[in-house]
């Protein structure tokens, strides 16, 4: 009595395993995608002289990392604020080619309706700039648009330039800077 029920645990578990077996046989695979995904590492590798190279560290100045928009005529009014705007995080990539140093910065945030809020765009003054000390090899003023749909909670945002372009530098005193500019105090 006791080797039939065994017998018959052994060959239904044997019978349920073929069943899987079988299945997973039946499954079809596309060895293109199989090949074209092992292409696409191929030529995603990094070589040791790119993991080495120089990418210039990228930092937010002090000052720069908050943004604020008001109602008309509503300047430093706290109940006033349409947008607050934060950058949350800055980053860079850099490529080589021909002597050119191509970095593509990016800096993620988030905008804050204020009291005085609405659904619409905002438009945020994003400034990338490269110096070597007090020299300032690239520098460029963004006019980056948000679109707010929901009042009620924040709205996170990305951008980038791609296009920071200078000559390698010989030694590695380069700084990248990200942030806000609003550039100076409008005339009242």
């Amino acid at each position: 009595m006791v080797f039939r029920l065994i017998d018959r645990r052994f060959l239904t578990g044997l019978a349920v395993s073929g069943f899987f077996i079988a299945v997973a046989g039946c499954q079809s695979t596309n060895n293109s995608n199989t090949l074209a995904a092992a292409d696409s590492q191929e030529q995603a590798k990094v070589n040791e002289a790119e993991l080495r190279a120089y990418c210039p560290p990228i930092t937010l100045r002090e000052g720069t990392a908050y943004f604020n928009t008001y109602a008309k005529g509503g300047q430093d009014d706290p109940a006033k604020v349409v947008y607050q705007a934060s950058i949350t995080d800055v980053t860079r990539s850099c490529s080589r080619t021909d002597g050119t140093l191509t970095m593509n910065v990016a800096v993620a945030g988030k905008v804050v309706p204020g009291p005085a809020g609405a659904a619409g765009t905002v438009k945020m003054p994003i400034r990338v700039a490269v110096v070597r000390g007090d020299e300032v090899l690239y520098s460029k003023l963004h006019n980056f648009q948000s679109t707010i749909t929901d009042t009620s909670s924040a709205t996170q945002f990305v951008f980038n330039d791609p296009a920071v372009s200078i000559p390698i530098p010989a030694e590695r005193n380069l700084r990248v800077y990200a942030g806000y500019d609003e550039g100076p105090p409008k005339k009242q």
